[in-house]
């Protein structure tokens, strides 16, 4: 396995190199993020291609495979007899080859015998790229494979985990790789990402773990439920409101919190009415908790009626959503209700909102927030615009959170 005077690919740890190793066909590794299961990837098919093996890296589409395919020509820029740019493919002096690519559309992967395979970010990629194309492709040449993410719920990847656990299946073997495992990672970078993540999340993303009820953002929802449902408004008290908009297929919804006692003290939400009735409905709300500022979603209709709210004297400001806004905003009210930090009403369409939340993994590795086909969730917005602002007014007034 000697590189001596190759362009360097990192150095592997100790563990790393116990895992290129070791004499398992199918290697499986669950491991947290920025742990280096690149690094150990670039390792293994630099090694394979240089002994003359037909190599494929296959990722869950061709943007998260860039920062591979870039690191392998850096490192074989001397090495190589053929580049195919278009195609992501190398050939080696010595008859091996690197081919990139993506699983986007599982067939396309169908045809040549594979020596090495390198599953990147496995856990996003779907079982049949696996178990109908690429598994086969490996049994003529009896081929190895690397199969490397973090977990993504227990979907094949986690049976595949599973199954290098099992001592009675010599020809598997699977590690679980936290990311304090990498010590370039410093312990404070990992204790903030757990202080503003929440749990479900860290102990996927950072621990490596399998998450039963993947796929569910809030946790803890009927323990935070335990507001009174017809509390009135405080003469001293300072509150918040957060609007989320809808018409005919959704519904508007409005949310007011106690900035001061961290509490859901108001709901309301209609649909099928016009634009200015709804303004009218969000008025007379902040007038009865006398609301000292409102976030409202701004896409859409949002910005005309935010601008015609501001022209009548409400306290108003826009809110535009978009993917990473839009994390940011759920990550915070999912953090605050499994911290016990908010007390929400215990409103029935509010709980099934909350508890249908969702969030899913596109094959790039962005994160998308949503409810289920089919249901609403209003609720689940207007609630996380309120807190948001919450958050500010009790920063700005020095109020700690519960």
């Amino acid at each position: 396995m000697s590189n001596e005077g190759k362009p360097p690919i990192p150095a592997l740890r100790k563990d790393q190199r116990a895992i290129m190793r070791h004499k398992a066909r199918f290697k499986v590794v669950a491991c947290g993020r920025r742990w280096g299961k690149t690094t150990l990837g670039l390792w293994l098919a630099r090694h394979h291609a240089s002994m003359g093996e037909r190599v494929w890296w296959v990722a869950p589409s061709y943007p998260l495979a860039f920062h591979p395919w870039r690191d392998l020509k850096a490192a074989l820029h001397q090495e190589w007899t053929y580049k195919l740019e278009s195609e992501r493919f190398i050939e080696l002096d010595g008859g091996g080859s690197i081919t990139i690519k993506s699983a986007d559309d599982p067939d396309s992967l169908r045809g040549v015998g594979i020596d090495f395979l390198v599953m990147d970010e496995a856990a996003y990629i779907h079982e049949t790229a696996w178990g109908f194309v690429l598994r086969p492709a490996l049994a003529d040449r009896k081929g190895r494979a690397l199969i490397i993410s973090t977990p993504n719920g227990r979907n094949w990847f986690y049976q595949a985990y599973r199954q290098g656990q099992d001592p009675l299946i010599p020809h598997w073997r699977s590690w679980r790789a936290p990311t304090a495992d990498n010590p370039l990672i410093a312990p404070e970078e990992i204790a903030d990402a757990q202080a503003f993540m929440p749990a479900y999340a860290f102990k996927q993303e950072y621990l490596a773990e399998f998450q039963l009820d993947v796929g569910k953002v809030f946790r803890g929802v009927r323990e935070a439920a335990v507001a009174p449902l017809h509390s009135e408004p405080r003469p001293d008290g300072r509150y918040v409101m957060g609007v989320d908009w809808g018409r005919e297929l959704d519904f508007t919804a409005l949310v007011v919190i106690d900035v001061e006692r961290r509490v859901m003290v108001a709901l309301d939400r209609f649909t099928e009415i016009s634009w200015r009735v709804q303004r009218e409905r969000i008025a007379a709300l902040a007038r009865k908790w006398a609301v000292r500022e409102i976030l409202a979603e701004a896409n859409a209709m949002g910005q005309p009626n935010i601008e015609a709210l501001q022209e009548a004297g409400l306290p108003i400001t826009g809110f535009t959503t978009t993917g990473v806004s839009k994390r940011n905003l759920i990550d915070g009210l999912a953090i605050a209700i499994e911290n016990g930090e908010l007390r929400l009403l215990s409103d029935a369409v509010l709980i099934a909102e909350l508890e249908d939340y969702g969030y899913s993994t596109t094959s790039r590795g962005h994160v998308q927030y949503s409810a289920s086909a089919g249901r609403h969730d209003d609720t689940v917005v207007a609630l996380a615009l309120a807190w948001r602002k919450a958050n500010e007014r009790g920063i700005r007034f020095g109020i700690a959170a519960a």
